[in-house]
């Protein structure tokens, strides 16, 4: 799976229903050696998504659950 095929799905917790954020306004963690994203770093926004907060939720591969046409389903324990 290449990164433009998952770019702009929303990222959902199965756990509370909660959108994380959307990838492509994420930081990617990637394995300088095998070239492999190891998990994805998301910013909290407030505000309408115009104001970053200081909080961020990394979520790695074995977190993601199911990837949907619109949206990535992870499971992720606060």
């Amino acid at each position: 799976m290449r990164y433009k095929d998952i770019s702009g799905k929303e990222i959902i917790s199965i756990n509370t229903g909660e959108r994380l954020g959307v990838l492509g306004q994420t930081d990617l963690q990637i394995n300088t050696e095998t070239g492999k994203i190891e998990s994805f770093i998301v910013s909290s926004y407030k505000w309408f998504g115009l104001k970053k907060e200081e909080t961020e939720s990394v979520i790695t591969w074995d977190m993601i659950k199911k990837i949907g046409e619109d949206i990535i389903l992870i499971e992720f324990d606060e």
